[in-house]
């Protein structure tokens, strides 16, 4: 008959390399079957049912098992069928169980060590990665950073000095320019002169031009003139000879006429001469006053001719001053564009290198942060590990007192069986406590379960010779403890 009860796993050996393997039923052979058939078989009602209690305390897992109180059976052994060999065989299965628990705890050790070693090897790259990242925080970005700064400073060293030499030049060419204007301001002067000069020197030119008609008008009317005193001394002469007619044919009146006569030969030649002169003195200064205002004209011309020519070479030298003015600032535009361009690559240059070393600082960071989590996974698995070794060295401690304590047991085993009807014998429990009640009934109470399987004689006959075994194995697919009971 079986009894079967359910119980959690509260070990951490259980927790965390699963059930443990079950433990062989126990087996009888038949021809211990045979010998026992004559044995009387439980009559009355079935053996009292065990159930497992569990609960914690002190940082260990506990569990209790009680019996109910029910009527005592009936039992009949016989006395010459008692086998020992379920106790043998139990001894070897604990036997088999304890090497595989060494051997077990041999493989927990040899892991243990390894993620010791495992454990070591990441502290280790840990403070390598570390020493990494704080040499790249301290060296790197600071060598990166002052080159960023010598190379700034001498470019804004370079951009002040063509500053300066921009004012500078600026200052000469607003000079240049005031020059400029000063000498165009002359040389509008200058041309407002030479227009009043070349003004007056057609003035003077239509002066001339009336100068020479009126002389041509004078000589036309000295011509005239001329022609006139030759007709009027034609005309005097042919008067002349009229009268010279007239005298001979009258003495005396030629005589009074002769004395009386004036001298009109004189007279026009007087008038002539004095016409001659006047036109004479009239075309001499007329051509003298010509020859002075044009030789002034001239003069004036070639003094405006020079201050026009002087004033057009100032022009051309201030245009060329200013060309290379204007050239010189092209090339200092140029060069500061050129400068202010390299100035803005390196800013980007030096940002991109500040981004990637930010980049490379932020991955060491996340490497660190997940080898710290690793290192942290490694240290919980660790003291998952620690807390495994602590089970099972109290398992060990619970062993070693169950192999001191297994020979006086088995010794004392017969003596038990004769000397009580009801006795209990568990393996594999730090402590058992038994209460008798009636001399029949009793529970047991029981802590600490460190093996896979309980074993519990749970009634004798009354000659000790025949018990009802109760076994209590755990099962890996339920996770509970089931009783199978044997006689």
């Amino acid at each position: 008959m079986s009894h079967a009860s359910g119980i959690r796993t509260t070990t951490s050996y259980r927790r965390t390399f699963g059930p443990p393997p079950m433990l062989s039923p126990l087996s009888y052979s038949s021809s211990r079957l045979a010998s026992s058939s004559s044995a009387t078989r439980l009559l009355s009602t079935p053996s009292p049912a065990a159930s497992l209690r569990s609960y914690g305390g002190g940082g260990r897992s506990a569990t209790t098992l009680r019996s109910t109180s029910t009527p005592a059976p009936r039992y009949a052994y016989s006395a010459e069928k008692l086998d020992f060999s379920v106790a043998e065989a139990l001894n070897q299965e604990f036997l088999a169980t304890r090497s595989n628990e060494k051997q077990e705890l041999q493989e927990l050790n040899d892991r243990f060590a390894s993620f010791i070693e495992k454990v070591r090897y990441l502290e280790t790259q840990n403070t390598a990665l570390l020493a990494e990242l704080g040499q790249a925080r301290s060296k790197e970005p600071t060598r990166a950073a002052d080159l960023f700064q010598d190379e700034l400073r001498e470019l804004r060293r370079q951009v002040d000095a063509l500053g300066k030499d921009r004012d500078r030049l600026q200052v000469e060419r607003d000079n240049q320019a005031e020059d400029l204007a000063a000498l165009k301001q002359r040389l509008d002067e200058e041309i407002h002169k030479r227009e009043d000069a070349e003004n007056n020197l057609v003035l003077f030119r239509k002066d001339v031009d009336d100068a020479t008609l009126s002389r041509l008008e004078l000589e036309r009317k000295i011509e005239t003139l001329m022609d006139e005193i030759e007709f009027l001394k034609k005309l005097h002469e042919e008067e002349l000879h009229d009268m010279q007619v007239n005298i001979h044919s009258q003495q005396q009146v030629q005589v009074e006429v002769e004395q009386a006569k004036p001298d009109l030969t004189a007279a026009l030649r007087d008038i002539r001469s004095q016409y001659e002169s006047i036109a004479v003195k009239n075309l001499q200064e007329a051509e003298e006053w010509y020859k002075s205002k044009f030789a002034d004209l001239s003069d004036a011309a070639n003094r405006n001719h020079e201050a026009l020519r002087q004033a057009k070479q100032e022009m051309n030298e201030s245009r060329r001053q200013i060309q290379s003015l204007s050239c010189e600032v092209d090339a200092l535009k140029g060069t500061n564009e050129a400068l202010l361009r390299q100035m803005r690559e390196l800013e980007d240059q030096y940002a991109s290198e500040v981004g990637s070393y930010q980049d490379s600082v932020g991955r060491l960071e996340q490497e660190i942060q997940h080898l710290k989590e690793e290192m942290a996974r490694h240290l919980r698995e660790y003291q998952d590990l620690l807390n495994v070794k602590m089970a099972l060295d109290i398992e060990i401690a619970t062993y070693r007192k169950l192999l001191e304590g297994e020979e006086s047991r088995w010794v004392d085993s017969g003596r038990m069986l004769s000397s009580a009807p009801v006795q209990s014998i568990f393996l594999g429990l730090d402590s058992l406590h038994l209460h008798r009640k009636e001399n029949r009934y009793f529970y047991g109470e029981f802590e600490g379960l460190g093996l896979r399987s309980l074993m519990l004689i749970t009634a004798c006959s009354p000659s000790g010779l025949q018990c009802l075994f109760n076994l209590w194995h755990h099962s890996a697919s339920k996770q509970q403890f089931q009783s199978q009971s044997l006689w």
